[in-house]
């Protein structure tokens, strides 16, 4: 969190945030959500803007939790 909203770099991708894994497994249908190992890989598709996914992400579970 300090990488990405204090020093504002744009290319990481927290494979062990529970925000994000569940984020994305919102966003992408999958279930069960998916481990920080399976995660770390399908960040690659987001360089060099994997901080905006990640928020992404995170906007995925508050977007499920207010339906």
């Amino acid at each position: 969190m300090y990488l990405m909203f204090q020093l504002r770099r744009l290319d990481v991708w927290p494979v062990d945030d529970l925000g994000v894994r569940a984020g994305y497994g919102v966003a992408y249908g999958l279930d069960p959500m998916p481990t920080a190992k399976e995660l770390a890989p399908l960040g690659d598709a987001f360089r060099p803007y994997r901080s905006l996914a990640a928020w992404y992400c995170w906007q995925a579970i508050i977007a499920s939790r207010q339906k």
